[in-house]
């Protein structure tokens, strides 16, 4: 089972998420960040659920979706995967998405 480490840039983003959600309705900025959350669990068994985004040097960065939401993650290896980032749909991730290697 492979472990899930969140970088800090991906927690800026969930947090983000959380505020701009709050702002009207802080219970469903609450279930809609714990929802991307567990999404993200499921990647501890099955890595490769995601479609390849891209590969790079460091691994392949595969995006999972969650509603109107895209989990950027990056498989370092069979035991470890980074999630890099949390995108609305209708943002443009390759804008943002860098490696944090």
């Amino acid at each position: 089972m492979a472990k899930i480490r969140w970088t800090p840039e991906s927690e800026k983003w969930l947090k983000e998420i959380y505020n701009y959600i709050a702002q009207d309705n802080r219970n469903a900025a609450q279930r809609v960040v714990m929802g991307i959350y567990k999404r993200a669990q499921i990647l501890k068994v099955f890595p490769e659920i995601g479609y390849k985004h891209r590969s790079e040097a460091e691994g392949d960065i595969r995006i999972l979706l969650y509603g109107h939401y895209r989990i950027a993650y990056l498989i370092r290896g069979k035991d470890l995967i980074d999630i890099l980032g949390v995108f609305h749909g209708a943002m443009d991730i390759d804008r943002y998405l860098k490696i944090l290697a």
